[in-house]
């Protein structure tokens, strides 16, 4: 008995060469979808983590110079500068010591300008990280006109808040 088109004993049996070149296309085009998507990924990690680290940097740097460069005539606005870039345990202390602080510039009519020369990146744990910076202080006085320059380094731990960083704790480095 002949099957219309088909002859006995002229059977298929399995799929077409077409066929296999359609699921070998098939299988390929969804492992170059894979193979892009991970790569887009691991692109996108990378991204991420670099402008976490730049953030940490750039935060620590802010912070030392906000830190170290206080003047006496306006050392109220300078507090709120440290206080705006600074939270948790950290931002609470100096909060509470900054009229103290505040009398004591303004007593001695100092004036200090901090300079970053250095800063890097130390470590990193989720969305804190630890910069150390080296700071360039210059200082006057109205009773010491040119006080030698002083060099400070300092470990800032700094948190990543929103969208921005916040310094955390500060360590001065012997």
């Amino acid at each position: 008995m002949a099957v219309e088109g088909v002859t006995a004993g002229h059977r298929r049996s399995g799929p077409s060469p077409l066929d296999i070149a359609a699921i070998i296309g098939l299988v390929l085009v969804l492992a170059l979808g894979g193979l892009c998507g991970w790569l887009g990924y691991q692109a996108y990690q990378v991204r991420e983590s670099n402008q976490l680290r730049q953030l940490f940097i750039e935060t620590g740097k802010q912070g030392a110079v906000n830190l170290t460069t206080i003047d006496y005539a306006h050392v109220g606005v300078d507090v709120r500068r440290i206080l705006e870039l600074a939270t948790g345990q950290f931002r609470a202390d100096f909060s509470n010591r900054s009229g103290p602080f505040i009398e004591v510039v303004q007593k001695a009519q100092s004036k200090s300008t901090g300079e970053v020369t250095e800063a890097g990146l130390e470590s990193v744990n989720g969305d804190e990280g630890q910069v150390l910076v080296a700071v360039t202080v210059t200082t006057t006085t109205p009773d010491v006109a040119a006080q030698p320059k002083r060099y400070w380094r300092m470990r800032l731990t700094v948190r990543k808040v929103d969208d921005g960083g916040k310094i955390a704790k500060v360590d001065f480095v012997p």
